[in-house]
């Protein structure tokens, strides 16, 4: 079953950890015994008990100081995803692994409310997720990232959320309560209003559809929502920005963003694979644009240009950006959230 395509998976490879000094191989098949990859992949869920789970993102060019990843793994299965490099850490792969074996850290709003019940801890906006997407399908049955919301509506404290899904809908009424005190932001992640295109690259993610209606629920209840366009991907879905950033203003977002696509580590081999198989004929060109932005690389390291890549292309995307979000969102922004509501050490103002 190895050149079976997988449908609802993006990666269709397994790709070699570099921590491990072994890898399975299949250059001899008729020497193996089983599958490397069966024929249905069921996804493998870990618990974790870790000592915290807010942790200081050193990064300069994220937008944010501190993230709290209640997963590890995705089951989005976004082709492109740089947490994909992440997995490798915990003894698994960027391919397969990484969106079919999960890791669940089940006590997180424990580990959150001792963190904010730290005497030295200031508000300051804390990011779910910032490396998994912290609305993924596992989430519908564990509530942990609910568990979250409720820790920090209890301490009134500010918190952003990126997904690509549009399960916080389940937990507008802590959104709500939140927003009250402007204390929340919602972005939403839209790569693609193709839907043919999102079924391949991002195969368990919401439809543009949904998370576009789930935008306009949002801001009519009050909870402040923005559009994040990435990542662009040059020759295959960057002509598409100036109808996310219109479709998203139309549904109540009051600000965009938009990353280009960044190919890290083995993430490169599985991008790779996987546009050879569905875009044959478009495979060098969208290949050769992404080296292009990156300096003839698949990636960059390097932070504040990392993101937004360099050269022509960059810098026709760059305005391309700038031009629809001022046509469509004119001067529109997202009310800054409030540091000042904090219950420090669990304290509760009365007045």
């Amino acid at each position: 079953m190895e050149n079976e395509y997988r449908k609802g998976r993006g990666s269709q490879i397994h790709t070699e950890n570099p921590f491990l000094k072994q890898h399975y191989v299949t250059e001899h098949s008729e020497g193996l015994d089983e599958e490397l990859i069966p024929e249905y992949l069921r996804t493998q869920v870990f618990y974790e008990s870790p000592n915290k789970v807010v942790n200081k993102v050193t990064s300069p060019d994220v937008g944010m100081e501190y993230s709290l990843n209640p997963y590890q793994g995705c089951e989005h299965g976004c082709v492109y995803c740089y947490a994909r490099k992440t997995h490798e850490y915990w003894g698994f792969n960027a391919g397969l692994d990484f969106e079919s074996k999960i890791i669940v850290k089940k006590n997180a709003p424990e580990l959150l409310e001792k963190h904010l019940l730290k005497s030295g801890w200031r508000a300051t906006p804390i990011v779910l997720s910032g490396n998994t997407d912290c609305y993924q399908p596992l989430e519908r049955k564990l509530k942990i990232t609910r568990g979250l919301l409720e820790v920090f509506a209890k301490y009134r404290h500010p918190v952003a959320i990126i997904s690509k899904n549009t399960l916080m809908l389940r937990d507008l009424d802590i959104l709500q309560d939140l927003a009250r005190d402007h204390l929340v932001h919602i972005i939403l992640s839209i790569t693609t209003l193709d839907e043919k295109l999102r079924t391949v690259m991002e195969p368990r993610t919401a439809s543009a559809t949904k998370k576009l209606k789930a935008m306009e629920k949002l801001s009519n209840a009050g909870v402040p929502v923005m559009v994040m366009n990435a990542p662009v991907i040059p020759g295959l879905n960057h002509h598409e920005m100036p109808g996310v950033i219109k479709r998203a203003a139309e549904h109540g977002a009051k600000s965009a963003g938009y990353t280009m696509v960044r190919l890290n580590g083995y993430i490169g081999s599985v991008f790779e694979d996987w546009l050879k198989k569905n875009f044959p004929d478009r495979f060098h060109k969208v290949w050769n644009q992404i080296q292009e932005i990156h300096g003839g690389q698949v990636n960059d390291s390097v932070f504040g240009r990392r993101m937004s890549g360099e050269g022509n292309i960059a810098e026709m995307v760059n305005q391309l950006f700038h031009r629809a979000r001022q046509k469509y969102m004119g001067d529109l922004s997202l009310p800054p959230l409030d540091t000042t509501k904090f219950r420090q050490g669990g304290s509760y103002n009365l007045f």
